[in-house]
């Protein structure tokens, strides 16, 4: 394909068709699209292992593009979820009476058309695709080449969905995975209203340093847990454990463990046992990698500079030894990418301090980062993890897809 514009002219002109949808006919379409989606369990299986067999085994991102049944059953789950959320659109935030006469209203109206760039992950089709059905919006999206064929088939479901309750089917389109046609979409202005990209921190880079349509990054997480002094040691170590282990390759993920020096001898070994089993890398700093190699940790090596402030999207992790609380801050103001971070303590000042001084979209108080998700907090799915501050920041859901509008009624006033 030459040119994405007719896709795009497609989607502009679907625009009106979803906004004119009713309300209950939006929930009727995602409750029905989650019952064809797990009616077409068999399929979509099919075409993701087309996707998986031909990506290497040892690449990290293999796990982000894995779609079983059990995946499916979360989708539909997550489509039900968003079906009962309030629609964001069309909500009255002000009204006011001037002394003219003029009514004025403010009121929340969507966003227009989602323009979304994302890689290996086939379930951000259906959230996306779900969030802007549910908010009025229509989207076009651009998975990468590793996701194709699940991709295609997933929009297929969808647009079956949309026929049936006389939706335009071009509310939600694949656009082709052709790289040289990313530059068009991030320069069409006079179709897409946003874009989100999701995905590499390189990718994101490119995006926002590239696009004309205005950008909400969902950015790359490096993310910290701090076991300050005070901690309760075996609570500590069950949380970085989870934040390391149950899913690595996902952006909220533990990156690096700091550890306050009076506890980091009696700390460290307790990690040793559950990293080791899942065989993570650790590259510590000079004291840590001492106490590690003293307890035999098998999977050890010494830390660069480069491994802190750095997204391992693996089973690997960096450890460093902090002297207090104000060390740790600092380390985590420097290498932070303002997406997750945690403190394990049982000082309740110091924890309140981090949770006051810390710069990220989600701050942690004995908890594993790992429950940075949209799902988790209520708002059925996300695009992404906003760590931007302006119009979204944290899980960017259902409640984000809106901007607002002015609407003024009179009666012959002139100015």
């Amino acid at each position: 394909m030459e040119s994405i514009q007719p896709l795009l002219e497609q989607a502009q002109r679907a625009s009106q068709s979803v906004k004119a949808l009713p309300d209950i006919q939006k929930q009727a379409l995602l409750e029905r699209l989650a019952v064809m989606l797990a009616a077409n369990t068999t399929a979509i299986i099919a075409a993701n292992q087309q996707d998986l067999d031909q990506m290497s085994d040892q690449d990290p991102k293999k796990d982000r593009l894995l779609l079983n049944e059990a995946r499916i059953q979360d989708l539909c789950t997550s489509l039900h979820d968003i079906a009962r959320l309030p629609d964001p659109a069309n909500q009255l935030i002000l009204e006011n009476k001037l002394k003219n006469g003029l009514l004025v209203q403010k009121k929340t109206v969507p966003l227009g058309v989602v323009g979304v760039i994302y890689e290996s992950r086939p379930n951000v089709t259906i959230d996306v695709a779900a969030l802007c059905i549910r908010s009025g919006n229509v989207c076009v999206l651009r998975g990468g080449t590793d996701a194709f064929f699940t991709n295609t088939c997933l929009v297929g479901i969808i647009q079956e969905a949309l026929k049936e309750f006389n939706v335009s089917v071009h509310a939600v389109q694949l656009l082709p995975p052709d790289r040289s046609l990313i530059a068009e979409m991030l320069t069409a202005v006079k179709y897409i209203d946003i874009i989100i990209p999701r995905g590499s921190q390189q990718l994101i880079e490119y995006v926002r340093e590239n696009s004309r349509v205005p950008v909400i990054e969902t950015g790359a997480g490096v993310c910290h847990t701090y076991v300050e002094k005070t901690a309760n040691l075996q609570q500590a170590a069950a949380i970085v454990t989870n934040a390391k282990v149950s899913r690595p390759s996902v952006c909220n993920a533990l990156d690096t463990v700091l550890v306050d020096a009076p506890v980091a001898n009696d700390f460290l070994p307790l990690l040793v046992p559950a990293l080791s089993a899942y065989q993570v890398e650790i590259y510590a700093d000079p004291v840590a990698f001492d106490i590690l190699e003293k307890a035999a940790y098998p999977y050890l090596f010494k830390a660069t500079p480069e491994d802190f402030g750095r997204e391992f999207l693996d089973f690997k992790c960096s450890v460093k030894i902090v002297a207090d609380a104000d060390t740790a801050l600092e380390h985590i103001r420097v290498f932070s990418s303002k997406h997750s971070e945690a403190i394990i303590s049982e000082n309740t000042a110091i924890s309140e301090r981090f949770l006051q001084e810390v710069d990220a979209a989600a701050v942690y108080v004995n908890a594993s980062t790992r429950f940075t998700d949209g799902g988790v907090f209520g708002l059925g799915a996300e695009i992404g993890i906003s760590t931007q501050k302006l119009h979204a920041r944290g899980p960017f859901a259902l409640e984000k897809l809106v901007t607002e509008k002015w609407f003024i009624h009179g009666n012959g006033q002139v100015r």
